[in-house]
């Protein structure tokens, strides 16, 4: 019972860091909203830096759900 329990609770921990992979995938698109609007000539070279910036933000929310499964379901 105990184990179950610490497995669940280590569960939730890990997915507070799909909140702030949330944060910062808002955060990106939020400063390329701004950035467009300062010079609108470099939107295609600051969209392909935005979408880099959202793989690597979304990379990290994917090893997350990773940790998650593995804890709930491997150990």
């Amino acid at each position: 019972m105990q184990d179950t329990a610490a497995k669940l609770i280590g569960a939730g921990c890990a997915t507070i860091a799909l909140a702030g992979c949330g944060a910062g995938i808002g955060i990106v698109f939020g400063s390329l909203i701004t950035a467009v609007a300062r010079n609108p000539s470099l939107t295609k070279q600051l969209f392909s830096y935005s979408i880099l910036g959202f793989a690597l933000t979304e990379a990290i929310a994917l090893f997350t759900l990773m940790v998650v499964f593995l804890i709930l379901f491997a150990m």
